[in-house]
């Protein structure tokens, strides 16, 4: 056949070729009859040589020529000439996707105007039963009008032999050129490359690829060669967009990470949803003080401090209660990505408002608090809340409910749902409904998770226990009842940690009640949040663990421990910067108790200075705060002002003298600075101490001591025995010395990190 420019193929007339591809070659061509430009196809000699895979080929064309989308180009016709055939489509003026990506990454605003259309197209073609397969930035068109147009949809799917087999794409894979990975290969997904079958959920990877590459400047899956971007695609974790683009809305960030799972079930499930939550994102973006589109939870979300609920009358015996509710409203308001809540652990000291609204505002870096009473009497209960502008002392709404003790849960219903309204929070249906699901309906099983809830806090050994035989006694009443089994789990967790358990029991404890509270309740973010860290604290399973932080956050993205536990991880992988990022998020939500771990891994990561500087603005708030301290003292000691480290790891040993933990450290900087007798000598201490010293501390002082051998040996132990935060080895600058020692290399394999 002649396509020379001039030729005619039918009733078309060569122009001139636009390109060339695996699916076959491209022409600018006039449609004589019809007088109108048009894009001429010609297929490739391999499938017009098989005429059953021609007959196929041309049967699905017409469903694909069906489907009638604006931003889908238009198959017009699929012909015939002297035994060839040929597509004719619409012709599209403009330039690909690929043009457009910038070092760095386009303006959010403009991400979200190129992809809430993609994703339209998705949504319309998938709905047709059409997988493109085939999604890249060279198939997709932007007019000079703005406007997207996606080419070849369906073409690739249309092109296989069976629906289950791998696309003709992945067939004629490029090679590299010139060290360079040319087609399709960094699009593909997982499932994709192993030949497995392929669904929507394939083309929603591809779509995730083009997003990370339109916020960030780069692909997510990097390589010199075909087979290394395969191997990256298969079994990497890209860099999260939110750390190489420190302006994205956290929204955006999430929906990229659900569209690159590598298991398709995890993934985001229909081009439907991501295009309703990337059209909610701009709705945010327009509409208000999001406009900026910070990467950060800052003050650009409306904030709200749930202040403790005070108790009238039976003050002694209805404070746990009230305490509970307090805790359940902010549980509530933390589902909702767009306000920040403040969580409990900060409100809690404000039980008297001695301060005033306005300063314990400011103090949380919220714009409003409410404020709210609890009287119980017999089966009744009497609630007054009222939501307060803290700035203006205005009253933005209040309620008084008189109720039915069993009415509780729906109370708190409504109260968080009057909050979000009143600070106009965008809640889509799936918020609202989790947020009125109560945790259970039997008010004395409540009443015994509320005192295990309250025991555990005290973070002493027989608090612990007590709190499990609340949480067990709370179960007995309502076997389905979630947050029970979540609270059994966290309380397994920290005491196998601390030794009241053998590993092995704690881990089989702690992972079976996470198992059943996911089971009775799947978007419990508690729940996944508490198997992760089962997970990561028994297991080692830093993969799952990952994914089980990833899924709390996204079910309850105003979920402090979630974002702190997550970051914790990662700094024990060495991941610095997306730990930092998650636990300054932890901060935001969780400003008086969440100071610490963020600073901790910045002195991880060499980044001294900066840690001294954030210590310091927390210590001028909060003095006594003796783990920050000792952060403190560990980046001064990095940064070589060693006499000033050393004072401040002793001022923490003197605030708490009963802490081996902190004695630990200070005999570990005692050795480390030359001063052997001081540090044998706090050795001494520890192994004559009145309670069981973890061995992972113990090795602190080893360590110090540069007697590596025994510190390994301590090490060694803590591992067997799963007592101390052992994930946070690898990354710990505590054991700085012992890196490159052959036992301290094998230990970090034995736990999946080395």
């Amino acid at each position: 056949m002649d396509l020379s420019p001039g030729a005619r193929v039918g009733a078309y007339e060569i122009v001139g070729p636009l390109g060339a591809g695996g699916m076959g070659e491209v022409y600018r061509a006039r449609d004589t009859r019809l007088g109108r430009e048009v894009a001429l196809k010609v297929l490739p000699a391999t499938m017009v040589k098989d005429p059953a895979h021609l007959a196929r080929f041309e049967r699905e064309a017409r469903s694909v020529a069906a489907l009638n989308h604006p931003n889908v180009v238009t198959l017009y016709s699929v012909e015939n000439e002297g035994g060839t055939p040929f597509l004719t489509m619409e012709l599209v003026e403009g330039e690909d996707l690929a043009r457009l990506v910038t070092p760095g990454g386009l303006p959010v605003k403009r991400v979200l105007d190129l992809a809430i259309p993609l994703a339209d197209a998705l949504s319309a073609a998938h709905e047709h039963h059409i997988v493109h397969r085939d999604l890249k930035p060279g198939n997709v068109m932007v007019t000079p009008q703005g406007r997207i147009k996606v080419l070849d949809f369906g073409l690739a799917r249309l092109a296989t032999d069976g629906d289950d087999a791998t696309q003709a794409v992945t067939a004629t894979m490029p090679v590299t050129t010139e060290g360079t990975v040319l087609g399709t290969v960094p699009y593909m997904a997982p499932e994709q490359l192993r030949g497995e079958t392929v669904d929507a959920r394939t083309d929603l990877f591809a779509f995730g690829v083009l997003l990370y590459e339109l916020t960030t400047g780069r692909r997510p899956f990097r390589g010199t060669t075909s087979a290394e971007v395969t191997s990256s695609i298969l079994r990497d974790s890209p860099a999260p967009a939110h750390i190489l683009r420190k302006d994205l809305p956290p929204d955006l960030a999430r929906i990229i990470v659900r569209c690159l799972e590598k298991d398709p079930d995890r993934r985001m499930q229909t081009a439907k949803d991501v295009r309703n939550e990337l059209e909610l994102l701009r709705h945010a973006a327009a509409s208000g003080p999001l406009a900026a589109l910070g990467g950060s939870v800052g003050s650009e979300l409306p904030s709200v401090a749930v202040l403790p609920f005070t108790t009238t009358g039976r003050a002694a015996e209805d404070e746990d209660f009230a305490d509970g509710i307090t805790q359940d409203v902010i549980a509530g308001l933390s589902k909702l990505r767009t306000l920040r809540v403040i969580a409990r652990a900060s409100v809690m000291p404000f039980r008297s408002r001695e301060a005033g609204l306005a300063a314990i505002a400011r103090q949380l870096n919220v714009a409003n608090v409410l404020d709210g009473s609890i009287r119980r009497a017999g089966e009744r209960v009497r609630i007054v809340a009222q939501l307060i502008d803290a700035a203006t002392g205005r009253s933005l709404w209040a309620e008084t409910y008189d109720r039915r003790l069993t009415d509780i849960f729906e109370i708190q219903s409504d109260v968080a749902l009057h909050i979000a309204s009143a600070l106009e929070a965008e809640l889509s249906p799936r918020e609202r409904a989790r947020i009125a699901r109560g945790p259970t309906a039997d008010v004395q099983a409540y009443e015994h998770y509320v005192l295990g809830r309250k025991l555990h806090t005290e973070f002493t050994r027989e608090g612990m226990l007590q709190g499990i035989s609340h949480f067990d006694q709370a179960i007995a009443r309502d076997p389905k009842f979630a947050l029970a089994y979540v609270g059994r789990a966290i309380a397994y967790t920290e005491l196998g940690e601390i030794g009241a358990f053998s590993r092995d029991e704690a881990a089989a404890l702690a992972l079976s009640s996470a198992a059943r509270a996911i089971a009775l309740d799947p978007e419990l973010a508690e729940a996944h949040c508490a198997q992760a860290y089962a997970r990561l604290a028994y297991e080692f399973d830093w993969e799952g663990a990952e994914q089980g932080f990833r899924r709390a956050i996204e079910l309850s993205p105003g979920y402090s421990e979630a974002y702190d536990l997550y970051g914790r991880m990662l700094s024990g992988m060495e991941r610095f910067d997306e730990a930092i990022a998650l636990q300054q998020r932890a901060y935001e939500l969780d400003p008086l108790t969440a100071r610490s771990d963020v600073v901790t891994t910045m002195v991880r990561a060499g980044r001294y200075e900066e840690a001294i500087r954030a210590a310091h603005r927390s210590l001028a708030i909060d003095p006594d705060y003796t783990r920050l301290r000792t952060t403190l003292g560990w980046a001064l000691l990095r940064s070589g002002r060693t006499d000033e480290g050393v004072a401040e790891l002793e001022r923490a040993v003197a605030a708490e003298p009963d802490d081996a933990m902190w004695l630990a450290q200070l005999g570990e900087a005692y050795g480390l600075t030359g001063r052997r007798e001081q540090a044998l000598e706090i050795l001494k201490r520890l192994e004559s101490w009145p309670r069981p010293v973890s061995a992972y501390h113990l090795a602190y002082v080893y360590t110090g001591l540069g007697e590596f051998e025994k510190a390994l040996d301590q090490l060694e132990h803590a591992f067997e025995t799963g007592r101390g935060a052992m994930f946070g080895l690898k990354g710990s600058f505590l054991f700085t010395p012992l890196r490159g020692h052959p036992r301290f290399t094998a230990l970090l394999k034995r736990m999946r990190v080395g």
